[in-house]
């Protein structure tokens, strides 16, 4: 992050915690609000970091004596701001055109056009990226829940002058926070688009994720987390895809290497969590993986337009969630792919997401 910085106050809307100093730090200044984009033009880029000075209070109890929201914007200059929001491994760094996790969907002629929106990323809270997070061998890190992001996420909206948020557009964790946001936030957010997200996690998620979180802490007990999280992330990967894909990829005979067999599925798995762990804090993923399970809004509260997208394969997010989901939320439309990627799907079907988002962001602020 650049040692430049100027400092704004944060101006904040209705409801939002006691007035108090925030810092907006970043190399240039701070970004006007606009909501007429003067058409298709060059896109440029800047970064900066929201301290809070604190104490920010947690949903769960505590408090962080200061919060860092580490924030990226990219796109046509004066264009309207698109958050846009991934699973627990993302970060800041989104549009194709800036090396960003969402190449397929992000960038200049996609389907959030970075010629027409400016793109909002952030490093979560409690994650791995440069906002406040757990250092490694650091077990004590409070719980964090979708309600603390979107809390920083408006407070960040309201002191770089944002002014509201065009749309937030979240996949998988991210769409768990766009619907915090809508329910707790409303005013700093004119419409969400939501992608394999319900209103709370499916026990059989959750029974998922706490073998996976126990794996993590029983290494961080005996002194490798990055073990841990090696073998962690390798059993998430068979929750994110589907069976149909695997007996596809993998359906081949073992290879015996010296005493034991090697399965061609293994190969896979393990090499996804070997990279895994060379750039995640093993004390961040469980931070975030227990943040998927304690997330529960109340979808009755959520009034803003929303696109709802569900994957019929999606083993984390059954259809039926979804669909109770947008039963209860008065402005919300469910549409429902197929794709053999199943939880991954919001990475690989492009084609299917695509006319489903240009639809979504069309129109003035709802």
């Amino acid at each position: 992050m650049s040692s430049t910085s100027s400092a704004t106050r944060a101006a904040f809307a209705a409801g939002s915690a006691a007035p108090t100093a925030a810092r907006v730090t970043g190399p240039a200044a701070p970004v006007a609000p606009s909501s007429d984009p003067a058409g298709p033009g060059p896109t440029a880029a800047r970064e900066g970091v929201l301290e809070w000075p604190g104490p920010f209070a947690l949903q769960h109890g505590g408090s962080l004596p200061r919060a860092r929201l580490a924030w990226r914007l990219v796109g046509a200059p004066g264009a309207p701001v698109v958050l846009v929001l991934g699973g627990i491994s993302a970060h800041r760094h989104v549009a194709a055109e800036d090396g960003g996790w969402w190449p397929a969907l992000v960038g200049a002629g996609r389907a959030v056009d970075t010629r027409r929106f400016r793109v909002l990323g952030i490093d979560w809270l409690g994650g791995s990226g440069d906002s406040t997070g757990p250092a490694r061998g650091q077990v004590d890190f409070p719980s964090v829940d979708a309600y603390d992001q979107a809390e920083l996420i408006a407070r960040l909206v309201a002191a770089t002058g944002i002014g509201r948020l065009h749309a937030i557009v979240g996949a998988s964790y991210g769409g768990m926070v766009a619907l915090a946001c809508a329910e707790r936030r409303p005013a700093a957010v004119a419409r969400i688009v939501v992608v394999s997200a319900a209103d709370r996690t499916h026990p059989m998620s959750t029974a998922r994720r706490c073998v996976q979180r126990e794996i993590v802490r029983y290494a961080i007990a005996q002194g490798d987390g990055t073990a841990g999280l090696k073998l962690a992330r390798a059993l998430a990967m068979t929750t994110y895809r589907t069976p149909d894909e695997f007996a596809a990829r993998f359906d081949a005979p073992a290879v015996r290497r010296g005493a034991a067999f090697r399965f061609p599925v293994e190969d896979y798995l393990y090499a996804r969590g070997d990279e895994y762990a060379t750039r995640y804090v093993p004390e961040a993923f469980v931070c975030l993986s227990e943040s998927i399970d304690l997330h529960r809004v109340d979808a009755r509260g959520v009034r803003l337009p929303a696109t709802l997208v569900a994957v019929r394969d999606d083993q984390l997010v059954p259809l039926a969630t979804m669909q109770s989901l947008a039963e209860a939320m008065p402005g919300a439309r469910l549409h429902v792919i197929d794709s053999i990627y199943g939880h991954d799907a919001f990475f690989k079907e492009a084609d299917q997401l695509q006319p489903l988002f240009d639809a979504a962001l069309e129109g003035p602020a709802g």
